[in-house]
This record gives C-alpha cells, structure tokens and sequence, in this order.
C-alpha cells in the first residue's frame, strides 16, 4: 500500500472510530483530587453479578485533547458483553489546569502518578461503587499510549528498587490486552511516533535515559502475569514493529507474550465497536477473563 494511501485509510478509520456516539457512565468516582483524577464506571449488561472488570486506559499519545470519552464506546460495547468496565483518567500534557504548558505528551510524573493511584484505589472502589464486578478476574487493557500504560501498570512489581511506584508482588491480575500499544519505548523512539511522543513524555533526551528503566514495559521484564497484544498490521501510528520488539524482549527475558496480527487492519478499529477488530479485543479479554 502507498504511503498515501495508507494514510487516506488511517484518516477514514480515524473517523470512524471517533464518530460513534459517547456512551455516559453510569457513575463516575474519584480516585484523587486533581480533576482528572476520576474513574468511569459502567454495570455489565442487565445488572449482571460475578462479572470479570476490565480496566481501560485509554490512548491519545498522553496529550490533553485526548481523554478517556473517546472510549466510552468500547467502554458501553464490553459492558454489553457482559463486562464491568472502570475507565481511567489520568494527567496528561498540556492539560487544561496545567497552566504555561503545551500541548507536550504526558506530564512527568503525574502521569504515572496517577495511573499507579488509580489502580491501587481501585479495588476498594470497585467493591463499594461496582458490586457487579468479581475482583478476582480483573483485565487491564489500553490502547496506543493507554497499552503502553496497561503493560507498565501490569509490571510495577519489577520497577527498580527505590521507585515510588514500585508494588512488594505482582498486582491482582488475570492479564492485561495491549491494543497496539506502545510496548517499546526505544524502538517507538527511534520511529518517531506521534511526533516525538516517547522523548516528550519522558522529558528530552536526557529525561529518556534516565526514566526510560522506570517505565519502559520492554525493560521491565518478566512480570509473570498473562500478557497478550492485539495490533493491526497496516497501522501507521504505533506500527508492527513496536509490538515484535515488545514481544521479542520478553522471549528474551524468559516469558511469552501472546500476538494476535490484524491483516488490513490499522490502529483505530481495535477501539471502534462498529469493526470485526473490536470484537476480537472482546474475545482476547474474555480469554483471559475467565
């Protein structure tokens, strides 16, 4: 496929994807003061009990102008097969409340500061706010910056020693389903995704060698918990190549990372209920759910 052409079908999944109707919560809560710090919580279909939770981390390359709406409809979709769904917020770059900065990619280190609140807050949350939920078979899933968050939430047991973010075990895991996530930070680097994204996130050059050993999920393997990456093979935003490298890393470390490969498929149809694409994301949370 030509490059324009790739990216005229980029633009129309894009659409699509960002054209389907919010779906609201049905109930919101807070996991900290800031604003951002809030969950969306949604009730599996007809009330449901005993239902695995999926936790969402949405994507949008830790910008601003992103947040976690544009998954309310992957959000609403997952509840309708039956899932409980806790959709994270979380400080991103150039936020609204955040003023004199630009429109960067992620804020350091609010970003993971909120990401590691949220997950540890969730639990009691989720006992008290969505009694639908069974703990026990809780999934993390994020796409794009929001995989890259999943796989790092998944493996903060293996943080080095002294991070403030660092957990005593594992985190109460069934797995967590990357959807073309940003799994590598060094080869996602060296691609420029996102305009410069990863080198912005992590504060320039300097910052990436620094902070790339604290949250970069190809260094910070194994992890012992079920892993498994959905990606497109004709996306042009995180493409192919960052997910192999992920997957090639954790062969190394000792531990297999499961790859589902979308033929004629590109980055956005993973998030929009309207596609095929979604539909397996939903089968591989299921998997790993039960």
């Amino acid at each position: 496929m030509s490059d324009s052409a790739a990216r005229y079908r980029d633009a129309v999944e894009e659409k699509s994807a960002f054209a389907n109707q919010e779906i609201a919560p049905d109930r919101t809560v807070a996991y900290g003061d800031h604003p951002d710090q809030v969950i969306d919580l949604w009730v599996p279909v007809n009330g449901m009990t005993g239902r695995p939770l999926v936790v969402l981390l949405h994507g949008g390359a830790w910008r601003a102008p992103y947040d976690r709406r544009h998954v309310s409809p992957l959000a609403g979709f997952l509840s309708c097969r039956g899932f409980a769904v806790a959709s994270v917020e979380y400080r991103r770059g150039g936020s609204p409340t955040s003023a004199g900065e630009g429109n960067t990619a992620g804020r350091w280190p609010e970003t993971f500061d909120d990401v590691a609140a949220a997950m540890d807050a969730l639990p009691a949350l989720a006992a008290r706010e969505l009694p639908e939920a069974d703990l026990r078979r809780t999934v993390v899933a994020g796409h794009s910056a929001g995989g890259h968050l999943a796989l790092w939430a998944a493996a903060r047991h293996v943080l080095p020693a002294g991070s403030p973010w660092r957990l005593p075990e594992p985190p109460p895991l069934r797995g967590v389903v990357a959807l073309a996530p940003v799994a590598d930070l060094m080869t996602a680097a060296k691609l420029g995704i996102c305009s410069g994204a990863v080198h912005e996130l992590l504060g320039g050059e300097e910052g990436f060698a620094e902070r790339r050993p604290h949250v970069d999920p190809a260094v910070l393997l194994p992890t012992g918990i079920a892993t498994h990456i959905v990606q497109g093979c004709d996306d042009i935003v995180v493409p192919q190549a960052v997910a192999e490298a992920f997957v090639a890393a954790a062969a190394t470390a000792g531990e297999v990372v499961g790859l589902t490969l979308l033929d004629e498929i590109g980055h956005f149809p993973l998030i929009d209920p309207s596609t095929d694409a979604c539909a397996v994301v939903a089968e591989e949370l299921e998997q790993l759910a039960w």
